[in-house]
């Protein structure tokens, strides 16, 4: 079983790789096989709503998203992380979830256990939970937790053991859910 998790922020190293990483830790405890991708420093364009991908089934959009696609195809389980930017994902998240549009006539996505970890510095992890959670529905995958960490400050995270673990749990569920079916 493999979970793939993505943070979708522009800061390397920072609190969303960071809670991303927790979740996928305990995913490997539990025996999952694992996969951290950081869109820090790559580039993905923006959808440009040509539709190609209803007629051609793929993306002609050629960019750091472009192995995305196999990585979350291929991948049993899913997890998400995004720092709260103005109430809501970042830019880097919002483009990842707009070109997924590509995968809706496939359903590429669908039935796969999904979580969501934020990373906020005072509040609007309500959004960017909301966000998430819409794409998730959107693709049909199946919602089996998040967790919201705090602080602004870089690397802050790791100090707080309760978004730490609340990340190994969404990790957790999602593989509880790929060998049980239940949450």
């Amino acid at each position: 079983m493999k979970l793939v998790g993505i943070s979708c922020s522009p800061r390397k190293n920072g609190n969303s790789d960071i809670l991303v990483q927790a979740a996928l830790e305990k995913a490997k405890e539990e025996g999952a096989e694992v996969e951290f991708i950081s869109l820090a420093g790559e580039t993905i364009k923006p959808c440009d709503a040509c539709y190609v991908c209803r007629t051609k089934g793929e993306c002609h959009i050629q960019d750091d998203m472009t192995p995305l696609y196999d990585k979350m195809a291929q991948a049993d389980g899913l997890i998400f992380g995004s720092p709260v930017y103005f109430w809501n994902v970042s830019a880097q998240a919002k483009a990842l979830i707009d070109r997924t549009f590509a995968y809706s006539p496939q359903r590429n996505l669908k039935n796969k256990p999904v979580g969501a970890v934020v990373s906020q510095g005072r509040d609007g992890s309500s959004g960017a939970l909301q966000a998430f959670y819409s794409f998730f529905t959107g693709h049909r995958m199946l919602i089996v937790g998040n967790a919201i960490g705090f602080g602004n400050e870089k690397g802050i995270v790791k100090n707080d053991a309760a978004a730490i673990a609340r990340a190994g749990a969404v990790g957790k569920a999602v593989v509880s859910f790929l060998k049980t079916g239940k949450i």
